[in-house]
């Protein structure tokens, strides 16, 4: 029988197996008293185990608030790496039970005070509930018409405030500068000042007017986030308009939504992570992005956000790379790979760092300020994004290339990477 095996860095005062020990009873077949009908049968049956523990030293003082250190003498913290498995049987191809079961109340337990889920390994039975995502990196380089370089793009700003008419307006200037993308900002749904269907109908016969002009049709991402059968509509909105992308932020709706849209969608689904620091920004607690993303792969996102480097928010460039390069790795068993989405801060300064970082093509890479705020316009803020990438793909230095790119060099100036 498989078994799903689970990572996770803990701090305790507790012995080190023991603490380990009650993860493992809190998460399958115990609880913290004996009961009856904990055989040893069912016990061996159903009961994770401690795969692997590692210590990795003491630390000074709790990192985090109201943990229960055992009774007798001054509490001493160490932290640990801890590996447990659980069997299959416990949980069946259910991804919600499947999240319960690695995360679920051990975030609560009082003799931790730091937990972390780092890494999941998922067996294959999944994949014959979950197919995971529909187009991909593939797919998504096929509708939107980009081979050989990074799709670009942008979030129309700002974030909410413009009516559908406006909204239509700035998507006829950024297709005419050429970008491969646009999106709805995370905040952006079906609020009355800009609901879904007439922002469908202002923005698609624009999107349609520059696909005969040009040949190519640039992928709107309108934001479909709602209750399940108002998002099933939202999605049928955008399909009935000859739109090729929805975004949905994956975090308010959960996974079984993601899942269920996944079942309905004709569309590739763009995957914001709205609210993912409240999982991850204090390094005791939550759980990493390497475990998350492989829940929303699973479920059947096409693009999963990434930050970016040099970022407005607090994630640290390794770690943002760590993150794209997990989602270009195939799950076990292949497949489930999905686009890489860099953005928050981004401009024409970060694309040679994160081309060489990566070492990879497959991204899309977003900008927003870093072309709105173009002191040239936004038109050249499009342009400076281009060049920039150009000449990362050339091996040119940016600031040899701004030479003769003006818009380029406009950009660099503006956002300090000259």
């Amino acid at each position: 029988m498989s078994r799903i095996y689970a990572t996770y860095e803990i701090e305790t005062a507790h012995p080190l197996a023991r603490a380990a020990e009650m993860m493992a009873g809190e998460q399958s077949a115990g609880t913290f008293v004996k009961v009856p009908g904990e055989t040893p049968e069912l016990l061996a049956r159903h009961g994770a185990l401690v795969e692997r523990l590692t210590d990795l030293g003491p630390v000074a003082e709790p990192s985090l608030p109201g943990a229960k250190p055992p009774k007798g003498g001054p509490p001493q913290y160490r932290r640990a790496e801890v590996v447990l498995s659980f069997p299959f049987e416990n949980v069946g191809p259910s991804l919600t039970t499947l999240i319960t079961t690695v995360s679920g109340n051990l975030y609560e337990l009082g003799p931790f005070s730091g937990l972390r889920l780092l890494d999941v390994v998922i067996p294959l039975e999944f994949a014959a509930v979950y197919p995971g995502p529909q187009f991909g990196i593939d797919g998504t380089r096929r509708l939107a018409g980009v081979t050989g370089r990074p799709l670009l793009g942008t979030i129309i700003k700002p974030s909410v405030g413009l009516s559908p008419a406006a909204t239509a307006d700035l998507v006829q200037t950024l297709c005419a500068g050429g970008l491969d993308f646009i999106k709805d900002d995370e905040l952006q749904t079906n609020a009355p000042h800009s609901p879904l269907a007439a922002r469908v109908a202002a923005v698609m016969p624009v999107i349609h007017d520059h696909a005969q002009q040009t040949g190519r049709q640039v992928m709107y991402a309108f934001n479909i986030t709602a209750d399940m059968d108002d998002m099933l509509r939202h999605h049928d909105t955008v399909l009935a308009a000859g739109g090729t992308c929805v975004m949905v932020n994956l975090l308010s709706v959960g996974a079984a939504a993601v899942a269920r849209l996944r079942q309905h969608a004709q569309l590739p689904i763009h995957g914001h992570r709205a609210g993912w620091g409240a999982l991850s920004r204090h390094p005791a607690l939550g759980m990493s992005y390497i475990a998350w993303q492989k829940f929303m792969r699973l479920a059947g996102a096409d693009h999963l956000h990434v930050n970016g480097l040099r970022n407005k928010f607090c994630e640290s460039d390794a770690s943002v790379i760590a993150s794209a390069r997990e989602c270009l790795t195939p799950m076990p068993g292949g497949g489930y790979t999905v686009l890489p989405v860099f953005s928050s801060g981004q401009s024409a300064g970060q694309a040679p760092d994160t081309y060489a970082a990566l070492g990879s093509v497959d991204l899309l890479y977003l900008a927003g300020g870093g072309i709105m705020a173009h002191p040239d316009g936004i038109a050249a803020g499009v342009t400076s994004l281009r060049e920039a990438w150009e000449a990362a793909l050339q091996g040119v230095p940016l600031a040899d290339y701004a030479r003769t790119h003006p818009a380029l060099r406009r950009s660099l100036e503006m956002f300090g990477a000259l």
